[in-house]
């Protein structure tokens, strides 16, 4: 059995396959339908094209009839309205809105008014979800699936090579992995955690057979300003970037799930690190300080073997079905 590695762009990043099989031509099948999935996703989601699913359901915010969706979306949905429930309000799909105030290209710290005013349009409990029919009821409001999108993509693909009999394989989106099944010889993928502030060496070195890491830190879009940094993560109460941690790294079963919990870390700050714990997932998070910590040993390369426990059922019901609607 031969590994074979191919290469696209997509969702704003680099995206890599690494995969074994008896032919090329079974292998070039398989990443070309991947490749196929990961697009259509982008295209579906993406809140960059005006015919999106996402673009359509903004489109009408404030108006009296809302759009109903298909059962992608609505598991998709259902997903995030679980995860805002488990992060107590933290995990907001409709806070996109907030990149109004913060342009991270220009540097700029916007004004508290500014802030003040988007956060009227802030917060899932205002969305009126009834399966299969959403409206937001504000105009102007948003929803963005930038929060899982990827990850949910990474998931997609993966179950794409399983179908194509696929099954020893790495599907790598932006660096969020997903591993299916080790290598043809039973040993498993060495996968290093990035460190936050030296991108020369890893964090953590952990051996994965199965499973997803995702994480989620400072450090992918961010402006310093008098000797602090802001960064993309911004709390939807506040409006304002998160602080306390520079990086969180999550195993789990499905990339939804780690990447996912790796946002919540992040936005719960101080709480971080006991939200994590009580979740049950093996996880690894750097603090400002330069500390690191974690159920993830990152003082040696560990061999790991993750949980598939996703925490409360409300959550185990909602990933189920947002992975089955496909």
């Amino acid at each position: 059995m031969e590994p074979y590695g191919y290469t696209f762009r997509a969702l704003g990043g680099p995206c890599t396959l690494r995969i074994y099989g008896r032919s090329e031509s079974a292998c070039a099948a398989a990443a070309d339908a991947v490749q196929a999935e990961v697009l259509r996703i982008e295209r579906k989601y993406s809140r960059y094209r005006d015919d999106s699913v996402v673009s359509r359901i903004n489109g009408l915010a404030g108006s009296d009839v809302g759009i109903e969706v298909d059962d992608e979306t609505a598991g998709l949905l259902d997903y995030a309205d679980a995860a805002y429930a488990q992060s107590d309000g933290l995990f907001d799909i409709t806070s996109g809105v907030l990149r109004r105030a913060w342009d991270f290209r220009s540097g700029r710290v916007p004004e508290q008014s500014q802030i003040q005013e988007l956060l009227q349009l802030v917060g899932w409990h205002r969305v009126k979800w009834d399966r299969p029919r959403i409206k937001l009821p504000l105009p102007e409001m948003q929803l963005d699936f930038g929060g899982f999108g990827k990850e949910y993509a990474a998931d997609r693909a993966a179950a794409i090579l399983r179908r194509h009999d696929i099954e020893h394989g790495l599907v790598d989106l932006s660096g969020d992995l997903v591993l299916v099944g080790p290598h043809p010889d039973g040993s498993p993928w060495r996968v290093g955690i990035q460190h936050p502030r030296d991108t020369a060496r890893a964090m953590a070195v952990v051996d994965l057979e199965a499973g997803a890491v995702a994480g989620s830190g400072d450090y992918e879009r961010y402006f310093e300003q008098d000797g602090k940094r802001y960064c993309h993560i911004l709390n939807p109460m506040t409006g304002w970037p998160v602080g306390e941690l520079s990086a969180v790294s999550v195993i789990a079963s499905q990339c939804l799930v780690a990447g996912t919990a790796t946002t919540i870390a992040m936005l719960k700050e101080k709480d971080g690190k006991a939200w994590l714990g009580n979740l049950g997932l093996p996880w690894i998070a750097a603090h400002r300080d330069g500390t690191v910590t974690g159920s993830i040993d990152h003082r040696s390369a560990a061999r790991m073997d993750y949980r598939p426990g996703e925490s409360s059922d409300a959550w185990r019901a909602a990933i189920k079905q947002t992975m089955s609607s496909r």
